[in-house]
């Protein structure tokens, strides 16, 4: 059984937007005085406040005469959102994610039903205190026999409503065991390289409309009363780019990936540290392409190894993640020398030990594989230091001059 989401656009009558978006500002005003009172509790105390805290403290604003609007809307929401501002601080405590912030009404907002709080009749979807079904635009159909587990109902900043529908599928979506092999080297220019020699272009979707999305954003800047309706009209102007810039990327992306899935067994991949690439800003004026708009707005590479990280698992693939100091594009494939120095504007060169000619990137993705295959056979990192082995337990370590991915078990 595989847990699955699945998005939809619907465009709500006028009472049912109403209702919504008291949800969406209940929602966020209870997220809010929740982190709020939580942060103050830290700073005058020292005292963490839970999450049954935090749900009293709801009880509690309910019986205000101020707040008596968020019994108007379903309680569902407001709990959830207790939740998720619980779940927020788990990972902040445990050092994978800064401190929770605020909720801003011009970042649209989402609140989820579970099953309480929703109705799933004759294909149609049924929310707490609304009458009438949603009126979903259905561009594909729900697998059969699926549960449906919990809805989230999301506005994003362009106006856009959306409904996310979590269902329990029950099918068996392994795919058919084909023996293609491949290791994918992620770049700039090209999007991927992949051993076999392929060479996917990077279609650049910011760059497309970046343009338009400088006037726009000049437009934005005029505007010095935020209260008028011209500057929410350029507000939503400015959105609007960015969802087509969104959209666009992530269609491509969803693509790119599926098919790497259904042609490969197996998929080698760099474990890269996509984060701190991103806060690689150039100076003014910066590279076309480099740096964190390069990585982080354009090439989507972290978007992409997650994508094949959970497709693999439902499709029955293997997807195998090297260490990210492996010296990929510096290693010879052919004879296994590694050169000192390979700065990134050499995209060719001749090996001195073998006089072998490489393609940067070609080079790369196959010492990827070879690389990945390795940690495959014998479960070792490709760094000797730290490699360990599925069967027998810790792998001796090799001399200070082997090579990395090189390493094997001593009897």
């Amino acid at each position: 059984m595989v847990e699955k989401a699945y998005k939809f656009r619907f465009y709500p009558t006028p009472e049912q937007e109403s209702l919504l978006r008291r949800t969406l500002g209940c929602v966020r005003l209870v997220y809010n005085r929740a982190l709020a009172a939580r942060t103050q509790a830290w700073y005058e105390n020292k005292e963490r406040v839970s999450y049954k805290q935090t749900s009293t403290m709801l009880t509690s604003w309910k019986k205000q005469e101020d707040l008596d609007f968020l019994t108007e809307v379903s309680s569902v929401p407001l709990q959830q959102s207790l939740r998720h501002l619980q779940t927020a601080f788990t990972n902040f405590f445990s050092g994978r994610t800064k401190y929770p912030n605020f909720k801003k009404k011009r970042n649209g907002g989402s609140a989820e039903f579970t099953s309480s709080a929703f109705k799933w009749k004759d294909n149609q979807v049924y929310l707490a205190k609304c009458a009438e079904p949603l009126p979903i635009r259905w561009s594909r159909q729900l697998p059969q026999n699926s549960v449906l587990s919990t809805i989230t109902v999301k506005l994003d900043p362009s106006g856009r409503w959306s409904v996310s529908l979590r269902v329990n599928d029950t099918r068996d979506l392994k795919l058919k065991p084909v023996k293609k092999q491949v290791g994918i080297d992620l770049g700039i220019t090209s999007l991927l390289t992949t051993s076999d020699g392929e060479k996917v272009a990077n279609p650049k979707n910011f760059q497309k409309l970046h343009k338009k999305l400088r006037l726009a954003q000049k437009s934005l800047d005029r505007k010095t009363d935020k209260k008028s309706n011209n500057y929410q009209k350029a507000r939503l102007k400015v959105a609007r780019i960015h969802a087509k810039i969104k959209d666009s990327r992530g269609d491509y992306t969803h693509k790119l990936t599926t098919q790497l899935i259904r042609e490969n067994q197996t998929i080698v991949v760099e474990d890269l540290a996509v984060k701190n690439m991103v806060k690689n800003h150039y100076p003014p004026p910066s590279p076309p392409g480099r740096g964190a708009r390069g990585v982080g707005s354009d090439a989507n590479w972290g978007e992409i190894v997650r994508q094949l990280e959970y497709k693999a698992e439902w499709y029955g693939r293997e997807l195998i993640k090297i260490d990210r100091y492996f010296p990929s594009s510096k290693r010879c494939s052919s004879c296994g020398y590694v050169v000192e120095k390979l700065p990134l504007n050499i995209r060719e060169w001749d090996c001195p030990k073998c006089g072998s000619h490489h393609d940067r990137d070609i080079n790369a993705a196959i010492n990827i594989l070879a690389a990945g295959l390795a940690v495959s056979v014998c479960g070792a990192t490709v760094r000797p230091e730290g490699s360990k082995s599925r069967k027998a337990g810790a792998l001796k370590q090799k001399a200070p001059n082997s090579d990395a991915g090189e390493s094997r078990a001593v009897s």
